[in-house]
């Protein structure tokens, strides 16, 4: 199937003081329907989220953070939500909330590969090379 295709990502942010409105970028969700790609890399920089919370907890952020991944791959290791399909994943994942960590909103391009397009997202936002997949 050729392409380009569709994709949408959103930029995970983690926002450890909600009150003070200061987040990091920890992360990316790309979904491609035309591709069934739904995938998440997680990249947490510690020092970055001590920087606006010296009290954060960097290892329980980063065990939520690895959950998401987890419902972006599927299957009962997720829970009930990763059970669902993967359009109904990327909308419960994308969906907005006022916890610690939040999708930014929802952004659309063209690819032909949903790995490079990640790649070229995470270089963006300066996550390249940094966490996991």
């Amino acid at each position: 199937m050729p392409g380009p295709f569709s994709f949408e990502y959103a930029v995970l942010r983690v926002m450890p003081r909600v009150e003070r409105g200061e987040c990091i970028n920890a992360g990316v969700i790309v979904y491609c329907k035309a591709l069934e790609f739904l995938q998440a890399h997680i990249a947490l920089d510690p020092a970055k989220l001590h920087a606006l919370d010296a009290t954060a907890d960097a290892g329980l952020i980063q065990s939520h953070l690895d959950a998401l991944a987890r419902i972006c791959e599927g299957g009962p290791d997720a829970g009930p939500i990763g059970l669902l399909s993967q359009a109904e994943r990327f909308r419960w994942l994308v969906a907005p909330r006022s916890t610690m960590i939040q999708p930014s909103a929802v952004h659309e391009g063209l690819c032909d590969d949903p790995h490079t397009a990640m790649e070229r997202v995470l270089a963006q936002l300066g996550l390249a090379g940094r966490g996991m997949a």
